[in-house]
């Protein structure tokens, strides 16, 4: 029987956004809107891996639970795992699910999808997918595309390649790369301890470094890509989207 973990990463010194944990949306912290979308997906118990004691206090003050992990830990996949070995030194939860601190919209249900690659064993890590539905899109270095392809009525497919160019070529659906991962507890603590790969330091995308190492990441659909808040733009617009 699985067990999982959600873990959620959030530090203040965002170069774009500085302080973006704290930003106030309709009344709540940011942290707190995603924690929340996280507790309504009911897959496991919710932590954040705070690097800053405000986003401790600030999760503690709503009633959730924070850990505070080392501010120098170079990415959140580091701090994801930091704080799984803080809060379950044991091993009591085999899948660690790391949910991005700015994405103040995510549905619950698209949390509860990554779970439907890791019911499959040849899978060491999960990921989720959404179509590519304009050119603007398919173009645009900031949206992440995966080479993969889903079977009539599949749930899962392997991604094969991870590029900020358009890809594969020819006709049929383009994916777009969202960056919630899931992953098996040994593949987590494997991945952590390799030094950045030739092409993640390319296409500046961690997930190559696992490729690379030969892990495999399943991809699991949902209908739209959640936005995440870099911006005051994007602040504004989660604001406007609960109603503020």
């Amino acid at each position: 029987m699985v067990s999982p973990l959600v873990i959620i990463p959030a530090r203040l010194a965002s170069t774009r956004l500085p302080g973006k944990p704290l930003a106030d949306i309709a009344g709540k912290p940011m942290i707190v809107r995603v924690m929340e979308a996280a507790l309504a997906a009911d897959i496991g118990p919710v932590i954040v891996a705070a690097a800053d004691q405000a986003i401790c206090d600030a999760v503690q003050d709503a009633g959730g639970n924070a850990v505070l992990t080392n501010p120098a830990l170079p990415s959140g996949s580091d701090r994801v795992w930091e704080a799984a070995q803080l809060v379950d030194a044991h091993g009591k939860h085999d899948l660690i699910i790391n949910l991005q601190g700015d994405l103040p919209t995510f549905p619950p249900s698209s949390l509860r999808a990554i779970l439907n690659p890791l019911n499959k064993p040849e899978f060491d890590i999960a990921t989720l997918v959404t179509p590519v539905l304009s050119e603007e899109e398919k173009l645009a270095s900031s949206v992440v595309k995966v080479a993969c392809d889903f079977p009539i009525d599949a749930i899962s497919a392997p991604a094969l390649y991870f590029s900020r160019l358009p890809l594969p070529w020819g006709e049929g659906l383009l994916w777009h790369h969202v960056g919630v991962y899931g992953w098996r507890r040994d593949a987590l603590q494997q991945f952590v301890s390799l030094p950045e790969s030739g092409l993640e330091k390319r296409e500046k995308l961690e997930q190559l470094r696992a490729l690379e190492a030969g892990m495999r990441i399943g991809c699991a659909k949902i209908d739209i890509a959640p936005f995440g808040v870099d911006t005051p733009a994007d602040l504004e617009r989660a604001r406007q989207a609960f109603g503020a």
